[in-house]
């Protein structure tokens, strides 16, 4: 109840931001002290809290390299960025995260751009009420909101670390979760059921997603920090329900004066980047790594998405599956 009230009311946590902050707000204050040529890279950058998070790094003098599907969108944003900022630096690549494929490709054309990479923003998302499969033959969902950024995340992690040694500034890895991910029960987070849609049910398909990727921010954070020279973080935000095209999939379950009301309560586009904007830029969240942030503030996730044995368990079978997969692919 406590939290409900503070989140309603706007009030600011620890780190002097709570709901109603703004990603211009979280950011205007270190604007001015951070290092120059940074680089981010953002998945889903084309709508949304991605394109808002895109834009307020620009604006902060972060070079942007923007992961989309649909190029002809992502120009769109690219030309609104550099209308604001003349001087911003927006590159744009094609991927389609729910194709091990085109992970790959899109990997090889960035890292032969042989530019740094200071952080990385897994920012895509997407959700279905009906069951459909990519070209891997994976549920959707799962292929998209997880498995894509699980791919993407290993190929780039290397760089990022050089990136870090060379640089000497931290890396900064956020992977965008969901408040979600805490109805997802035990019994029902099956891997081999999430990877064929067993008994498919949209929004807990979509939960699922979410609480794969927090238990991928806890292994990935784990195995960073055994590495002494990894001066990498990663970590896990909650942006908020957002008015985005996810929420409007999500119509449908529910009664439209349900919706109504629901939607008053909804954070702003604005407001709901400032999660992703605050962990990627602030000195405050240098060396915490591992944790789930909500309203720009560490908050608590679910007692399923703090166990490490389910952490360690999803990263074996998920790396399994990539394994056989591309080797497969290269036979």
């Amino acid at each position: 109840m406590k939290a409900t009230l503070r989140y309603l009311a706007g009030i600011a946590g620890p780190s002097g931001f709570g709901s109603n902050s703004t990603a211009e707000q979280v950011t205007q204050d270190f604007s001015s002290l951070l290092p120059s040529n940074l680089t981010a890279l953002i998945t889903g950058a084309t709508s949304g809290i991605g394109a808002e998070t895109a834009r307020v790094l620009a604006k902060r003098g972060v070079r942007v390299v923007i992961g989309a599907r649909d190029l002809k969108k992502a120009r769109e944003v690219r030309e609104k960025i550099q209308k604001e900022s003349p001087g911003a630096e927006v590159i744009l690549l094609e991927i389609d995260l729910s194709s091990f494929a085109s992970v790959q490709r899109f990997c090889s054309e960035f890292l032969a751009l042989d530019l740094p990479l200071n952080i990385l923003i897994n920012n895509a998302g997407m959700y279905s009420q009906n069951l459909e499969f990519s070209e891997d033959k994976i549920e959707m969902t799962f292929a998209t909101n997880y498995l894509g950024h699980f791919l993407l995340t290993k190929m780039l992690v290397e760089k990022m670390i050089d990136t870090a040694k060379k640089s000497g500034i931290e890396g900064r890895i956020i992977n965008v979760s969901s408040v979600i991910h805490s109805w997802v029960k035990r019994s029902t987070f099956c891997f081999n059921d999430m990877l064929c849609g067993k008994n498919y049910n949209g929004t807990r398909a979509y939960a699922q997603s979410k609480l794969a990727t927090i238990l991928h921010v806890k292994e990935v954070a784990r195995q960073l920090k055994e590495r002494n020279n990894a001066k990498v973080t990663i970590n896990a935000v909650h942006p908020g329900i957002v008015k985005t095209g996810i929420i409007r999939a999500h119509k449908g379950l529910i009664t439209d004066s349900l919706f109504f009301i629901a939607s008053k309560l909804l954070k702003s586009i604005s407001q709901g980047a400032s999660t992703t904007c605050y962990v990627a830029l602030s000195r405050k969240t240098e060396g915490v790594s591992g944790k789930y942030f909500t309203d720009c503030n560490e908050s608590n996730c679910s007692s399923l998405a703090n166990e490490e044995s389910e952490a360690i368990k999803l990263w074996n079978d998920t790396y399994a599956l990539l394994h056989k997969r591309l080797r497969q692919a290269t036979n």
